[in-house]
Formats: structure tokens, sequence, C-alpha cells
């Protein structure tokens, strides 16, 4: 078979996706690469194929791809939401030069291409609840602009050259495996961390902000299972909206307080990352995903709770609650 490329394949995505893609298709299918070297000599991202790779330069992607005969592409190199607003200027060259370069390779080498959007895709004039797969998309952050960007820019280049390109609008990650990389919905992994450790959280957003959110295996899931899919049921292709839950940061740390009792939850509000959050979704509609090629979350908050304190218990050496 071709091989699988994964781009930023050390951030909280690729952390996870990789070994996933590995045991799915084999560890010498799956190269992982990063602008980052390996920690210490080894794949942080599971045993397989490693290439330092910087996305702002198509020759670098381009040698990547014939050396290794890559037929699938996983983009995932790129500023969050956050770190996005502080560098505006290094965002749009990162998150739309490396793109574009991809894309070209993928042009070139006949690739199909995985591209993560977001629900920061959206803006203040987009429908907050139960926000449709097809709607206005005017966001108000670099970020944001990127990633509606990204999109038109893969769906022209599918419609212009027949690149196969696909991708996910994903809501806030909650993850165990790596830590958050910069982005508005960081607050939910941070809030695990500390509960467990200090009993205690100052949270940067409101206590009643809803947003979608999602635990990271179903995310994986979602993007394996979308790359598989039969390409005659895709209608949409390209920014599928995906969900699992929504919830508040009250009502997450009221749910890990289930867990540990007496955990307690002050707010310090961060004003960019509060704004960019209330010019988000706090629910999106997912019925085109779950019709055209099956899309179903496995984790609800209950759940996610659980397993998300299980898993962060044995990495940080902290005894099983009794």
């Amino acid at each position: 078979m071709k091989k699988i490329l994964v781009t930023g394949a050390q951030g909280q995505i690729g952390s996870e996706l990789v070994p996933a893609l590995r045991e799915s298709y084999g560890g010498g299918n799956v190269v992982a690469s990063d602008v980052r070297m390996r920690p210490g000599g080894s794949d942080s991202a599971g045993e397989g194929p490693f290439e330092h790779l910087d996305c702002t330069k198509g020759r670098e992607i381009r040698d990547l791809i014939g050396r290794h005969d890559v037929g699938t592409i996983y983009h995932l190199a790129a500023l969050l939401s956050a770190v996005a607003e502080e560098r505006p200027q290094d965002a749009w060259h990162l998150n739309m030069g490396g793109l574009y370069r991809v894309l070209e390779a993928a042009r070139h080498y006949g690739c199909a291409v995985f591209l993560p959007s977001s629900i920061g895709a959206f803006g203040p004039a987009t429908p907050r609840e139960n926000t449709p797969q097809d709607t206005i998309q005017r966001p108000t952050t670099m970020y944001g602009v990127t990633k509606v960007a990204s999109e038109l820019l893969c769906d022209y280049y599918a419609q212009r050259f027949g690149v196969d390109t696909r991708g996910l609008r994903l809501p806030g990650l909650i993850s165990h495996v790596a830590l958050p990389g910069g982005g508005t919905t960081d607050y939910a992994v941070e809030m695990f961390y500390q509960a467990l450790r200090y009993g205690q959280y100052r949270c940067f957003l409101k206590a009643d902000t809803r947003l979608d959110m999602m635990y990271m295996p179903d995310a994986v899931r979602a993007m394996i299972e979308v790359m598989a899919a039969d390409p005659a049921r895709l209608v949409h292709r390209n920014a599928f909206n995906v969900a699992a839950m929504s919830f508040t940061p009250q009502e997450l740390a009221a749910e890990i307080a289930r867990h540990i009792p007496g955990f307690s939850v002050e707010y310090d509000v961060d004003p960019i990352r509060q704004a960019i959050a209330d010019s988000w979704p706090q629910s999106m509609d997912d019925g085109a995903a779950r019709e055209e090629w099956g899309w179903a979350p496995q984790y609800g908050l209950d759940s996610m709770t659980s397993h998300m304190l299980d898993e962060l218990r044995k990495k940080l050496g902290i005894p099983a609650a009794e």
C-alpha cells in the first residue's frame, strides 16, 4: 500500500492519530513528521518512521512524499486559536502557506489530503445552537479566517484538480496523552490536571460558556473513518460538522467533583479567549456526517470524565480513588 504521512505529528492530535493509524495500517506504513525533532531520539508518536518536516517549504514536502511513496496526507501542522491571535502573521504563514504547499504536492503526486477544520471557522453571525452544516461563516479571529480559507482552498483543489480532500470541523478536543497547544478550549484539559494535582482550578472562561467538545478517541476515529468512507456517498467531502457533547466549565467541574469530592473552580476570565469562545457554536448539527459516512460518537460527558481521570491517574502516578 502507499504510505500515510502525518504532518504536525507531535501535536495534541498527532500524538494519538499516529498510533491509531499504525495500529490500523501497520507501523511502517505511517510516516510521522514535525518541525520539532524527536525528543531523546525516539518517535513520541509510536514506533515507525519519523521525518523532520517544515510544511512551509514545498521542496521538503515533495521530497518526503517521493521518498516514502505517500498516498494520503493528514495535514495537522498549524497554530491554534489563542496562539494564532497573539501571532496572526505567523498563523497565516503556517496555516495557509503550509496547506497550499501540501495541496500542491498532493496534486503533483496524486495524494488524498485530510485537513482538520474547527468550530473556529464560524463567527458571531453564525447560528450558535444546532449550527447547520452549511451556514454563514464570518469568523473574527485569524485562526478562524485561516480555517474558512483552508476549507475553500481544499474545495477548490478538489473541484479544479481532482485532489481527494476531506475534512472535519472539530469541536474542542480533550486528551490525556498530549498537553494542550494553545487553544481556547484548553481549559477542559487543564481542569482535569489541576483537579487531580491540587483539587482546585482557576478557569480563563466564564462559568456558563457553553461549547461543543469531543474526547480525542472519538476525534481520531472520525478522522480515520472519513478518509476511509466511500467517496460516492460523500456530498460535502470537506469540513463535516462532527459533534459529541456540549458543556460549560461549570458543568465539567460538577462532573469532575463527582469523582473528586471537594474540587472547586474559580473564574479569572481572559478577555481575548472569552471573546473567541463567544463567537463559536454552542452545539453543532452533524447530521451530514451521520448520513454520509455513518458518524456516531462513543463518549459523552460522564464516560469521558471517568476515562480521562483513570488515564491521568496512571500518567501522573496518582493512586486510584477508593
